[in-house]
């Protein structure tokens, strides 16, 4: 494995922050070795310097994506720590079909904001499935946002391997809503269609987006130095409705990030809404 010499850390750190916003930090040699190595052997590269060259020249941007997508960690599970599906069941949407019924068909719009290879985005659709059924009365919008191309292309695809769908998914909703394919398994037609998927930057301004009634951002943050994520939550709060709900890593807290939020609990959760 190629080392990487301490200049070079502060170098390759600054163009990984600058192209996706994530913050490393000059302890972080190893993980720098790792995620990149076997990509400066199949850019025939011998130094973390010529690597960083050769992505700066490339003028189709190619090789910044291929190290976006390495260094994007892709941390993820379908039904991840719960507590949020359960609040989405018993208590945000119920309360946002109620609030909005006199006003008659019901439309919410739901953003997974750091959607990696889709497992949020499917299983929130899951959850409204399970909840309205077939209903015609309620429309979702569900839309999954990543920064990793080839993370927004598996989610798009909705196909996932044997160890990625025993992470999370009980076996009676794999049988449900999961048919085989070539030793995979993929996301039936019916909840595929709930999501669409795209490549964002959320360092970037949210162009295009419109408002949200509810904003998954969670275990995102925690990678974006303080003053980004007080830009973030910022941008988050201006495209979410007034009575929406944002809901974070069970984790984090925006306590001194964005006061524009405040927090609020229910079944032993935390959830945010503006003030």
């Amino acid at each position: 494995m190629v080392k990487i010499k301490p200049e070079e850390i502060k170098v390759l750190s600054n163009y990984i922050y600058n192209v996706s916003g994530i913050s490393i930090d000059a302890s972080k040699a190893y993980l720098l070795e790792t995620r990149f190595g076997k990509l400066l052997e199949e850019e025939g590269c011998k130094s973390f310097s010529e690597f960083y060259h050769k992505a700066k020249s490339d003028t189709h941007n190619v090789l910044e994506k291929r190290i976006i997508n390495a260094i994007t960690t892709n941390e993820t599970l379908f039904f991840r720590d719960t507590s949020p599906f359960d609040l989405l069941t018993h208590k945000i949407l119920p309360d946002l079909i109620d609030s909005r019924s006199g006003k008659g068909n019901v439309n919410l719009k739901v953003w997974s904001s750091a959607c990696s290879t889709g497992q949020e985005l499917y299983s929130i659709a899951i959850v409204i499935k399970e909840l309205l059924g077939n209903s015609n009365a309620h429309k979702f919008t569900l839309v999954g946002t990543d920064l990793s191309d080839a993370a927004v292309a598996q989610a798009s695809a909705g196909t996932y391997n044997k160890f990625e769908i025993e992470r999370g998914l009980p076996r009676e909703k794999l049988q449900r809503y999961f048919t085989p394919a070539g030793g995979n398994w993929k996301i039936k037609d019916e909840i595929r269609a709930m999501g669409t998927f795209r490549r964002m930057n959320l360092m970037q301004p949210f162009v295009g987006l419109g408002k949200f009634d509810i904003i998954f951002c969670r275990n995102v943050a925690i990678y974006f130095t303080p003053q980004d994520r007080k830009k973030l939550f910022n941008k988050i709060a201006d495209v979410l409705e007034p009575d929406g709900y944002l809901l974070i890593g069970a984790t984090e807290s925006l306590t001194g990030i964005c006061p524009r939020f405040v927090p609020k609990r229910h079944l032993r959760s935390v959830y945010y809404q503006l003030k």
